[in-house]
């Protein structure tokens, strides 16, 4: 039936005349990525996130790839950003995100001690010590039957060390779950799950959001130690900025404008600088918080009375330190507004100066221009008088030699007819070069 069944499809594919997307199925199928283990109760559950940094998916894969063929199961294709595989004696399911990767082993039974033989014993010491990263969180899970002794008040004392834990029912009522988020001696927070009566992929569903409620929020808390860490810097860039605003409205010269818009240029970039390296960081705190606030959603709590929620504990405590990462982000984000605008103000001040000297050296430039004009006038006048001389003179020689020569021609009368002729040929040749050489800017 399979074969009759592909061969039609590949006969409908054949004569379809429409071209998918080249990214169709690849978008499609990202819809049905990461699906949920199908769990039955008892069972030990094991999570490890792993911060391995970004850019280390291969090294990862790599990692859980050697795991399967060590096992003699399929390993996970390149390129893969999750694999479950199943290795004999218990169950592994690999996830990449961006800045880490999980781990979540399944082992059957749990009768016991569930916490004394865990989950994680059932992976080679080896192969664990040889994990890219640091483990940021691990928790073991116990899915146990509703009537396990372990999911009484006393058992539960037991697992936690006191009455300090929290719960509530879930899944519609389907389950009672348990925990204190505490690291406990063996480095491992605990979860203890009560299944009355759920059907496999909805008890998957149910303990992968559990498991993600503990990896993401404290993937969400490693942005509070640094939101303390920048604190005191931001306060700094903040008095300092304070300062130099106050002695901005003080200068008058200036060269202390100038100096001053120096400094607030290098305020300015370690305000940029504290920005860059904690944004990131910031804004991935509030991407994990929104994940855990919709898991918290997705668990359907019933109070159990007298005791804390999960959605009242995070609530209380993850909502604090995300509201301080914000709250840090904010004041970055105003301060750095803050500078610039000082700075601006600054330098239209600084421009506002430079236009004034600019002015008034034009100013200067024109009288200097208007004084030269006149005296080149002034020169010009001259040239006339000294030019038109030296012609009336030549014309006297010439009226001297024709009368000597016999011509009935008075030299003096000859003279004074020429003087203004002579002066206004001289005059209109002199406007005439000026007129050419200026381009009539100064007739």
């Amino acid at each position: 039936m399979d074969s009759v069944t592909a061969a039609a499809n590949a006969k409908l594919a054949a004569f379809r005349p429409l071209k998918d997307h080249a990214l169709r199925e690849a978008l499609a199928n990202e819809m049905h990525a990461r699906p949920a283990e199908g769990l039955r109760s008892p069972l030990r559950v094991t999570h490890l996130a792993m911060l391995s940094g970004e850019g280390n998916s291969e090294i990862d894969r790599a990692h859980f790839a050697r795991l399967c063929e060590r096992a003699g199961a399929p390993p996970p294709p390149p390129g893969a950003t999750h694999h479950s595989a199943d290795l004999g004696t218990f169950r592994i399911k690999w996830e990449r995100h961006t800045e880490f990767s999980s781990y979540t082993v399944f082992r059957s039974g749990g009768a016991g001690d569930s916490f004394a033989d865990t989950a994680l014993a059932a992976l080679p010491p080896d192969w664990l010590a040889g994990m890219a990263g640091e483990m940021l969180a691990g928790v073991h899970l116990a899915l146990v039957k509703g009537d396990s002794p372990v999911a009484t008040p006393e058992g539960l004392q037991g697992v936690f060390g006191s009455d300090g834990f929290i719960g509530s029912r879930m899944a519609g009522g389907g389950a009672t779950g348990w925990t204190d988020f505490r690291i406990h001696a063996d480095g491992f927070g605990r979860f203890v799950v009560a299944d009355h009566g759920m059907k496999p992929r909805q008890t998957g569903r149910l303990v992968q959001r559990l498991v993600e409620i503990d990896t993401y929020r404290m993937m969400a808390l490693l942005a509070l130690p640094l939101a303390r860490g920048v604190l005191p810097r931001v306060r700094a860039i903040e008095s300092e900025l304070a300062r130099l605003t106050e002695q901005a409205t003080r200068i008058a010269r200036m060269e202390d404008e100038q100096a001053l818009l120096q400094q607030l240029s290098k305020l300015a970039a370690e305000s940029e600088q504290t920005s860059a390296e904690t944004t990131y960081r910031f804004t991935a705190a509030r991407a994990y918080s929104d994940l855990v606030a919709r898991r918290i959603a997705e668990l359907r709590e019933d109070r159990i009375e007298g005791m804390q929620t999960i959605a009242e504990f995070m609530a209380r405590r993850l909502a604090p330190a995300v509201s301080t990462c914000e709250a840090v982000a904010k004041r970055q984000e105003s301060l750095s507004a803050r500078v610039a605008r000082a700075s601006n103000l600054l330098r239209t001040r600084v421009d506002l100066a430079l236009e004034e000297q600019n002015r008034d050296l034009l100013k200067s430039m024109d009288r200097r221009a208007s004084l030269q004009l006149r005296l080149q006038e002034t020169v010009e006048g001259l040239s006339v008088v000294a030019i038109s001389y030296y012609l009336v003179g030549i014309v006297s020689y010439v009226a001297k030699a024709l009368k000597g020569a016999g011509l009935p021609i008075e030299p003096d009368l000859a003279v004074g007819l020429a003087v203004p002729v002579v002066l206004f040929l001289v005059w209109s040749g002199v406007k005439r070069i000026r007129r050419v050489v200026t381009g009539g800017e100064h007739e």
